[in-house]
C-alpha cells in the first residue's frame, strides 16, 4: 500500500490544500449501540474536525481554499440551504484568512417560518460577518451556480477578487480530494486494508461519498461503501455519483479500479426529502444520544444512523428466513455529517 500511497500522493500534491482541521479524527467503538444492533459498530468522528462543528465539510474546504489562495482572492463565495453547514464553516475558515465572504443561501426545505430563516446557521453566518444573499430555488443547481456567478462579476467591477467555491457537478469535485485524505487515514489508523467490512457513509452532493471510495480503492481496499442518500433517490444518486467519480478521476488523471456494483446506495431513510426528518431518523437520533452520548444531526448523519438500522432489519430479516437466526458478524463505519 505504501507504493500505492505515494503515487497518489503525488498526484494529490498538484492541488494546494490549506489545513485547518484537527486531524486524524478519532475511530471509535460504538460497544453500547453495536451490541444492542448486534454488530461490531465504529464511528470515524469526523464532528471533531475543529473549526465551527464543521464536520467533514472542514476537509472539503481545505482544498478551495488552498484554491482562493493561490489565486490570491480576498473575497469567497459559495451558495448552499438556508441552513447549511458547509456555508456556515466557509464563513468561519474565511474569518481566519481575514476573507471576506458572500454566501447565497437556497430555499432547499419548504414551508418553513421566519425563524428557520433567522436562526440556526442563518444567525452564525451573520456572527461571522458574512454578507448574505438569496436564490429562491432549492433544486435549481445550475441557476444557483449563474446568480453566484453574477455576484462575482459584481465585485470584479468593484475592484474585488472573488473565489467561488463550485460545488455544481460542471465543476470538478475539489473537496473530494478531502475525503481521500480521510480514507488513508483511516486505513493508517486502523494498519489495515479491508478493517471494516462497510462503509456507511451520507450521499448528498457526493463529494465525501465519492473521495471516500475512489480512496479506499486508490489504495488498494476493496471495503465495501454504503452511501445513505439525503437529497435524491438512489436512481438519481447513483447517477450523479457515477459522473462525479469519473470527474474526480480526471481532476487528478490518476486511473482507479472502480466497478458498477461499488457504487451502492440506499434511500430508504431519505423521506420526506431533504432537510426533513422523519420519525425514524428521531428514533435513530435519540438511540445513538442514549446509548452512546453521540450528537447526530437530522439533515446527514441521523438519516445516515437510520438507514443503517433499517438495513440491518431487513438483512437480518433475510437472514432470518433462510436460517431461522440472525447474523452477527456484520462490520460498519459511519463517517462524518
Amino acid at each position: 500500500m505504501t507504493a500505492a500511497a505515494d503515487k497518489l500522493a503525488s498526484h494529490m500534491a498538484r492541488h494546494p490544500r490549506l489545513p485547518m482541521a484537527h486531524v486524524p479524527t478519532p475511530l471509535e467503538k460504538l460497544n453500547n449501540l453495536g451490541a444492542e444492533l448486534g454488530l461490531d459498530l465504529w464511528v470515524k468522528r469526523d464532528d471533531c474536525t475543529g473549526v465551527a462543528f464543521g464536520g467533514n465539510k472542514v476537509r472539503q474546504l481545505e482544498y478551495y481554499f488552498g484554491a482562493a489562495q493561490r489565486e490570491a482572492a480576498d473575497t469567497v463565495l459559495i451558495t448552499g440551504a438556508v441552513q447549511s453547514n458547509f456555508v456556515r464553516t466557509a464563513a468561519a475558515m474565511a474569518c481566519r484568512l481575514g476573507l471576506d465572504i458572500h454566501i447565497q443561501l437556497e430555499e432547499r426545505v419548504p414551508d418553513m417560518g421566519d425563524l428557520y430563516h433567522e436562526n440556526g446557521n442563518v444567525l452564525l453566518n451573520r456572527l461571522f460577518g458574512a454578507t448574505l444573499h438569496f436564490y429562491p430555488e432549492g433544486e435549481d443547481e445550475a441557476g444557483a451556480a449563474r446568480a453566484v456567478g453574477e455576484i462575482a462579476e459584481g465585485l470584479r467591477a468593484e475592484g474585488r477578487r472573488p473565489y467561488i467555491v463550485p460545488l455544481a457537478p460542471d465543476h470538478p469535485p475539489l473537496g473530494a480530494l478531502g475525503y481521500i485524505d480521510a480514507a488513508a487515514e483511516l486505513l493508517k489508523q486502523t494498519g489495515q486494508s479491508e478493517p471494516f467490512d462497510e462503509v456507511i457513509i451520507a450521499s448528498g452532493s457526493a463529494v465525501t461519498h465519492i473521495g471516500a471510495l475512489y480512496g479506499l480503492r486508490a489504495l488498494g481496499s476493496r471495503m465495501l461503501v454504503r452511501g445513505i442518500c439525503v437529497r435524491r433517490n438512489a436512481t438519481l444518486q447513483g447517477r450523479r455519483v457515477m459522473q462525479r467519480l469519473t470527474d474526480l478521476g480526471d481532476l487528478l488523471d490518476y486511473p482507479v479500479d472502480l466497478r458498477a456494483e461499488d457504487v451502492r446506495l440506499y434511500d430508504g431513510a431519505l423521506p420526506p426529502g431533504y432537510g426533513q426528518p422523519s420519525e425514524a431518523v428521531t428514533r435513530a437520533l435519540r438511540w445513538a444520544a442514549q446509548s452512546e452520548g453521540l450528537l447526530l444531526d437530522p439533515v446527514y448523519t441521523g438519516k445516515v444512523m437510520a438507514g443503517l438500522i433499517d438495513l440491518i432489519v431487513w438483512q437480518f430479516e433475510i437472514q432470518a428466513a433462510k436460517t431461522d437466526k440472525l447474523a452477527d458478524d456484520i462490520v460498519f463505519s459511519m463517517m462524518g455529517k
